[in-house]
């Protein structure tokens, strides 16, 4: 069972990348005012027909040779519903995939965020040649961060696989998810 949001943005990424995507946008919007938490998750992988579409959200159906069964996505949906909030996926063959989840903050069965540095740092490690690009909204402060900004600065993508840039990188997200909870963000 994924028990938090981070463990569910790996597993969409991993739904992504086996969909053969090369840019994969994650969006966290935390909005205490309006009491809700949304979650999107987008790529530009093979997307699905509507038959595949319309039959994601059943355990039994995945694209896994490994398992018979896929929990990620209706885990996620029923945390959703579970928590007020609604989840859609909007996919077309050939151009991507949008998955978006929402939550009421003030749900006790809200999943917590979980280790999102430990999760981005993965991403951006595991697979380097993808762009990334990772965007947290805490009321009206923002972090971003994009794999193709790091990659400019440290000249070639496999340069995140160095463990110091991978250290870094996750002390520099946690430091600056920390400040935008804080209100002091620091980029």
């Amino acid at each position: 069972m994924l028990e938090d949001l981070s463990q569910h943005i790996m597993d969409i990424a991993e739904n992504s990348l086996n969909a053969l995507a090369s840019r994969i946008r994650i969006s966290l919007r935390e909005d205490t005012l309006s009491g809700w938490l949304v979650l999107e998750i987008e790529d530009n992988g093979s997307g699905m027909d509507e038959d595949t579409l319309l039959r994601v959200v059943d355990p039994f159906t995945t694209s896994r040779t490994t398992r018979r069964v896929g929990l990620g996505l209706p885990f996620l949906k029923q945390s959703s519903e579970l928590c007020f909030g609604e989840f859609c996926i909007e996919s077309r063959e050939g151009k991507g995939t949008l998955v978006r989840a929402s939550f009421r903050l003030d749900s006790i069965d809200r999943p917590p965020l979980g280790d999102i540095p430990s999760t981005l740092v993965s991403l951006l490690v595991g697979h380097p040649l993808i762009q990334w690009s990772y965007e947290h909204k805490f009321n009206d402060a923002t972090f971003s961060l994009s794999s193709q900004e790091i990659i400019d600065i440290l000249g070639e993508p496999e340069m995140l696989r160095t463990p110091d840039i991978a250290l870094w990188l996750k002390d520099f997200i946690g430091e600056n998810l920390n400040a935008l909870r804080e209100g002091n963000p620091l980029s």
